[in-house]
């Protein structure tokens, strides 16, 4: 698969994360089935900038806000999510086990 397909295909799950919730980058790569995992979707992330893309609905395995440097200050990413009722500290997403949205069950 092209580095552009797996990108779109990424984009097309995180744009299926509804408003205040919160996935993963191994739970997408897992749905998709990508080979290098977690790592492939950050990349493609980081490279969502400018499209119609929610990454900062993206966190990693823990709730960490681990991609919060790529959007342009320190609290874009949790402001985002708090503007949709997620609540963030420490830069950790708070009931995260609540809030996690799992491609691989919700669009089973």
């Amino acid at each position: 698969m092209a580095q552009r397909d797996y990108f779109e295909d990424v984009y097309e799950v995180v744009r299926l994360v509804p408003p205040g919730r919160v996935t993963t980058y191994g739970a997408i790569a897992r749905y998709l089935g990508l080979r290098a995992g977690a790592r492939m979707v950050g990349w493609a992330m980081n490279a969502a900038h400018g499209r119609d893309v929610p990454a900062h609905r993206v966190v990693n395995r823990v709730g960490v806000l681990s991609g919060k440097h790529f959007f342009g200050s320190p609290t874009a990413m949790a402001d985002l999510l708090a503007a949709e009722g997620v609540r963030v500290s420490d830069d950790r997403v708070e009931a995260f086990d609540k809030l996690l949205w799992d491609p691989g069950t919700e669009l089973a």
